[in-house]
């Protein structure tokens, strides 16, 4: 996913302090963990309700059910449409949230902004049903602070019944004129500053990870002039708009548009794509903020999720694939042999990942707040 050469500064300190039940960790002053300490939590203990910070449509109500059952807690769900957004909440500090779903680049921001805790793999034993493929990931070499939940694609869906079934896979039914004029007033991108930036930088043919101040601004130009196409920026309603007819052309993340495909009337008459001169790959993560009021309930739910059973369950409703090289005996076998969900090699050659770049993120905020208008 997205290649990320992050070297991980953070150091890990183990703390003595263990989780009493029905209340926080405690730290030197009476608080949660200090930075960099790891919670001393045991397998299945929980010290309180859980609030969860995750993306929407992302989890099934059922696992949530079974979650809350199985630990006699109460899980509560807010949702971010972008990392940008789920990043500035938490730097505002005191949140309240317990678990967060940063995707591969905002983790490895999370880590060298000290906000996240050390995992305590002791009470996470289910870690070892991780794909070797993700057991090291350049964002968080060592899966110190984080344990991957997702994976997939960022592409675009279409209504095949408008857009026909020889169109051209490419970025430009967003970009080009003479392709989305057609279209226009039922086109939807992404709200998010890297993805939609990034599609616009690989139609140009530059690298999704730019620092050029010359390629960011002729990328940023290219989406103000498809900002007047667009019925909407969205990063949570993509497909519902799309299946509903309000929009004929979706950017958006691949296991949204399958489970979308899933449940409509006439499934063929929709599709995904990553578009020929490329798109975005990527892991989504959960991990445990330094704050967090109930450190040792979020590892159980960690634990809970890559549980083998669990990991399928997640993968068969959201549609997207799964880390979980344990879960794969239980996933249905229309996602396994699906090429869209688990790319072939020939796909994974042209996707990139997004990476950290620093301090020219504010740039790519920048330009998109103003691309938006």
């Amino acid at each position: 996913m997205r290649t990320r050469w992050i070297t991980l500064l953070a150091l890990l300190t183990l703390m003595a302090a263990a989780c009493n039940s029905g209340s926080p960790i405690e730290g030197p002053a009476g608080d949660t963990p200090a930075e960099g300490d790891a919670a001393a939590c045991e397998e299945g203990e929980t010290d309180g309700d859980l609030l969860l910070y995750n993306w929407s449509e992302y989890i099934d109500p059922e696992l949530v059910e079974a979650f809350e059952s199985e630990h006699g807690v109460t899980l509560t769900e807010d949702f971010y449409p972008s990392n940008e957004e789920m990043l500035a909440r938490v730097q505002s500090g005191a949140s309240g949230y317990d678990v967060v779903v940063p995707s591969d680049y905002m983790v490895s921001i999370m880590i060298e902004e000290e906000l996240l805790l050390p995992l305590d793999r002791d009470a996470i034993p289910n870690w070892e049903n991780i794909s070797d493929q993700f057991l090291a990931p350049p964002y968080d070499p060592d899966l110190e602070f984080s344990m991957p939940y997702q994976w997939g694609t960022t592409g675009l869906g279409v209504n095949l019944d408008a857009v026909g079934e020889d169109y051209e896979p490419s970025w430009g039914l967003v970009f080009d004129a003479d392709l989305a004029d057609e279209h226009a007033g039922r086109i939807s991108m992404l709200d998010d500053p890297r993805e939609t930036l990034g599609a616009a930088l690989v139609y140009l043919g530059y690298s999704i990870n730019s620092t050029s101040e010359d390629e960011l601004a002729e990328a940023a130009e290219l989406v103000a002039e498809a900002t007047g196409r667009l019925a909407a920026y969205s990063s949570d309603q993509y497909s519902d708009l799309l299946m509903a007819g309000e929009t004929v052309i979706a950017h958006g993340y691949s296991g949204g548009f399958f489970a979308a495909y899933d449940e409509a009337e006439n499934p063929d008459q929709w599709d995904y794509f990553v578009p020929a001169e490329g798109g975005t790959i990527w892991t989504d993560n959960m991990a445990i903020l330094g704050d967090a009021p109930h450190p040792c309930t979020a590892h159980t739910f960690i634990n809970f999720i890559l549980d083998a059973e669990n990991g399928a369950a997640l993968t068969n409703w959201t549609y997207y694939a799964s880390p979980n090289a344990a879960a794969e005996e239980n996933i249905i076998s229309e996602i396994l042999e699906d090429p869209a969900i688990y790319p072939d090699d020939e796909l994974m050659a042209n996707l990139q990942f997004i990476e950290d770049t620093g301090d020219f993120e504010i740039q790519y905020q920048d330009h998109f707040s103003r691309a938006k208008g």
